[in-house]
């Protein structure tokens, strides 16, 4: 007799998720056409030009740009994930019964991180020249 009533309540709870999607995107949708209404459109031949950084468009479009930049980002990322994961590791570690697995699995972890970096080292990428 309670199945007919669990049924109901497990539809209405994807009706609702389902109700929700349906006013975010008209929400999103009458932003834009509100946008596209109002907007005031006066096409002159300086807006239809590219425009980057206040760099007024000289020459090719093709530059040539520092690979170490993106290195450095690259080493940015790696160590911003590696924070990630330390936090639940932290919390776990401090759980009874998980000290010993965890603090290997993290060695583990550490250990790719250290060999990634010493690879860049002995490959130059850390020096800014």
């Amino acid at each position: 007799m309670n199945e007919g009533r669990t049924d109901v309540d497990y539809f209405h709870g994807y009706s609702v998720v389902g109700l929700v999607a349906v006013v975010g995107v008209l929400f999103v949708t009458v932003a834009f056409a509100a946008g596209r209404l109002l907007r005031p459109v006066v096409p002159t031949r300086e807006k239809m030009l590219t425009y980057e950084c206040g760099v007024d468009p000289v020459g090719e479009g093709w530059a040539h740009t520092q690979v170490r930049y993106y290195v450095y980002s690259f080493l940015y990322v790696i160590f911003a994930v590696d924070a990630i994961y330390l936090f639940p590791w932290a919390t776990i570690f401090a759980a009874p019964g998980f000290g010993g697995t965890t603090l290997v699995e993290m060695f583990v972890f550490i250990g790719f991180l250290a060999v990634g970096l010493l690879y860049a080292w002995k490959k130059g990428v850390l020096e800014w020249t």
